[in-house]
């Protein structure tokens, strides 16, 4: 009878420390799957009970679709990482389990050490309803060494855009058949970059101050500001200034600059680290600078990019508070530090940001220090908050599609600023 209630109580002893399983699905490729598997192993390691199953599932696009797609099956997953944009669609969606709910039973986490830039971007009426995590925004990366070959001043990166078109003729090369060799700069053709010389312009994208006092009712683009950046963006390719990719293909931009083929990029600051190691790679020296602007305007600010972690809800509360547990983890520190220094993401803390003042860090590694105090030096504004719209995807492409037709000659600045306008109006309108 003995050996019996021993029996039993191992059993229930074994049933209160049964593993919990979750699932952390993430964007997140090359090398930085690694970086991710290792922080997560770490997190296991300091938490035996948990089991968290990391998956790569592709674009934040495919996550967001799969996302979907488990939920109908009754098997989602509990923790995803989206986009930035992905915010409104996730807020109506009515699946997810707001931070802030997490946060308010937790006297462990401290919302006011995250940086306020990224709590407000992710926040709606005050309430945050994700966790900011892989926080990023658009940076000028230039080849020093190709400046001093082209007679610019390696210190002086352009501030405007007819800086960038003045040192891309400069940096133009042509071969003895008039092919052209070099070039002045690359982007990804992608519409986040439209989105950020709106918002240094101190514009809104769409209505209601961009989605954040009301849902948006129509885009706000069509207008001088946006036909500056249309303009500079149609001249530079005309003239031969300017190399574009696929849409979305930030791998083609990176290796154009890494090859030095052209001698500027505007990329993510998650960009630092790989392109500060290639520059070494191939024996040049490289600087990283605030976007260029358009010009007599005054610097308003840059919007975060990048993503954030969700919380699924889930049929067991067990699940969900392993869930929580991991993504407070994600987001402390010392993590934090390890994600900045292996990618250029910035940290979304302010303590991890004044430990690595202290540590030098960032005397060693100014690139990295350039990226977070553009951040800093923006401007509070409803345009630099970002816009909130639930079509946000819809709208990206819409102008995506209307800038690769202008590129192409199909179209004019005007007439891609006015068939974006109404392709994204549509998508606004066919969203409720």
């Amino acid at each position: 009878m003995k050996k019996l209630f021993i029996l039993f109580l191992v059993f229930v002893v074994a049933l209160g420390f049964a593993e919990v399983k979750i699932q952390f699905w993430h964007a997140m490729g090359g090398w930085r799957i690694d970086l991710i598997q290792g922080m997560v192993n770490d997190f296991m390691k300091a938490n035996p009970g948990i089991k968290v199953e990391v998956q790569y599932v592709g674009s934040y696009e495919e996550i967001l679709a799969k996302t979907v797609a488990s939920l109908q099956a009754g098997t989602p997953p509990h923790v995803v990482q989206l986009n930035e944009i992905s915010t409104k669609k996730m807020i109506d969606s009515g699946v997810i389990v707001p931070v802030e709910d997490m946060i308010k039973k937790d006297p462990s986490f401290d919302k006011g050490k995250l940086l306020p830039q990224v709590v407000k971007y992710y926040s709606i009426g005050g309430k945050l309803y994700s966790m900011p995590w892989n926080s990023s925004t658009p940076l000028l990366f230039y080849n020093k060494t190709m400046f001093k070959q082209a007679g610019l001043d390696p210190e002086k990166p352009p501030r405007t855009f007819s800086e960038v078109i003045s040192y891309s003729k400069k940096l133009l090369k042509k071969d003895d058949k008039g092919n052209i060799v070099r070039t002045g700069i690359t982007w990804p053709l992608y519409a986040w970059f439209f989105e950020q010389w709106m918002a240094e312009q101190n514009k809104l994208l769409v209505d209601n101050n961009n989605g954040r006092t009301g849902n948006p009712t129509k885009v706000v683009f069509n207008n001088e500001a946006g036909l500056k950046i249309m303009e500079f963006w149609n001249t530079l390719t005309k003239e031969g200034l300017m190399i574009n990719t696929k849409k979305g293909d930030w791998t083609a931009a990176r290796q154009l600059f890494i090859s030095q083929t052209v001698g500027m990029i505007i990329t993510s600051t998650s960009d630092v680290a790989l392109l500060v190691s290639e520059a070494a790679k191939q024996g040049f020296e490289i600087g990283a600078a605030y976007i260029p602007i358009p010009d007599g305007v005054q610097r308003a600010g840059v919007i975060i990019g990048g993503g954030s972690l969700w919380l699924i809800k889930q049929k067991n509360q067990a699940e969900i508070d392993a869930a929580w547990k991991l993504i407070k983890y994600l987001a402390d520190v010392d993590p934090q530090i390890a994600w900045h220094k292996g990618t250029g993401y910035f940290p979304v803390r302010l303590d991890a940001k004044e430990k690595l003042e202290k540590e030098g860090y960032y005397k060693e590694n100014p690139l990295h220090y350039i990226a977070i105090k553009q951040l800093l030096d923006t401007i509070p504004s409803y345009a630099t908050m970002g816009a909130v719209v639930g079509a946000f995807p819809e709208i990206r492409s819409a102008i995506d599609n209307a800038v690769e037709k202008m590129l192409n000659g199909q179209l004019t600045p005007k007439q891609a600023l006015e068939e974006a306008e109404r392709e994204a109006n549509k998508a606004i309108k066919q969203y409720f």
